[in-house]
């Protein structure tokens, strides 16, 4: 087992670095990150991290100062002569970019797969990627964190009667069926397709919803539509009450002012994303990710097993 492990954070999320810190007993670190007027990021190291076991938190959620950040401090932690660095990152922002789906665009998931391999990362700790491949687009180790474990249990204690999951896509199928399996509730399908980027619409449902309660899985919630296009559709098909969990809080753009007017009754985040005062709606409750994330990093430092935390 190394010694010393050291928290540092980016400025992306440091709530949620301080709960994941206090939950292992220690403190986040201080690291000197300062921006010149020109926009140039510098990152210095206040104590000596020579062999030490080194964690650095930062989701990359825009702006692409997020990223650039956690890559400078990954290189400092390198030249500094950490003996691991563990990425640590809540979020993985361009996961959506995974595939080349017509022509001329890149496949930004896997540049940034790169960029962090080569700015000095050992490993890396993340929850519910968007597609879960992306894993492989990493030459280093993956340790992939599923939020089903937090917000299932919160669901299971509500005890929601006649519950029927919701998987808004076809791609969140293998998702909402590991709710659907922990909640013991039949799993129905909306079925969509995108005539544009952040831009959704409903074409089937695949499932009975008639007098049913509804809980909406997804791992994203970006502008919205989707779920509040969802939450209609299964209205107009005599839904009862709508409930959402999702992992990841974007909700960029219209995001807020669609979920204020959507028949949604409660939306269930995590706190990959620190959520700025005017997205904290009364609709939305946050559930933390930082049991989660200090358990993995405590078993991470131990060498030991993290997929256990899941079975």
């Amino acid at each position: 087992m190394l010694h010393n492990p050291i928290i540092f954070s980016g400025n992306a999320n440091k709530p949620l670095a301080e709960k994941i810190a206090a939950y292992l007993k220690t403190y986040v670190s201080d690291a000197q990150i300062k921006y010149f007027s020109d926009g140039e990021i510098w990152v210095k190291y206040d104590q000596n991290i020579r062999g030490a076991d080194v964690f650095i938190i930062q989701p990359t959620i825009s702006p692409a100062n997020n990223l650039m950040e956690m890559l400078i401090m990954f290189d400092a932690a390198k030249r500094s002569s950490a003996e691991r660095i563990t990425a640590v990152i809540p979020y993985f922002g361009y996961a959506r970019q995974d595939r080349k789906d017509q022509p001329r665009v890149s496949i930004t998931a896997k540049l940034a797969a790169n960029l962090i391999t080569t700015a000095g990362a050992d490993r890396i700790l993340t929850m519910d990627l968007h597609a879960p491949q992306i894993q492989g687009f990493f030459d280093i180790p993956v340790d992939h964190l599923y939020s089903s474990s937090i917000f299932s249990d919160h669901f299971r204690e509500m005890n929601l009667p006649d519950l029927t999951v919701i998987s808004p896509d076809i791609g969140g199928i293998t998702l909402a069926r590991a709710y659907a399996k922990r909640l013991n509730a039949p799993l129905a399908i909306i079925d969509k397709r995108r005539p544009k980027h952040n831009e959704a619409e409903i074409l089937n449902l695949i499932g009975d919803v008639k007098d049913r309660n509804i809980l909406i899985i997804d791992d994203i919630i970006d502008t919205a539509g989707t779920l509040c296009n969802a939450a209609f559709a299964l209205k107009e098909n005599g839904a009862k009450d709508i409930y959402v969990a999702c992992t990841h809080p974007v909700l960029s753009g219209p995001a807020i002012e669609k979920l204020e007017k959507a028949p949604i009754t409660r939306i269930k985040v995590s706190d990959t994303i620190n959520l700025t005062p005017e997205k904290q709606i009364d609709k939305i409750d946050v559930l933390t990710a930082s049991k989660l994330f200090g358990e993995s990093i405590k078993r991470i430092h131990g060498e030991e097993s993290i997929s256990s935390l899941f079975d």
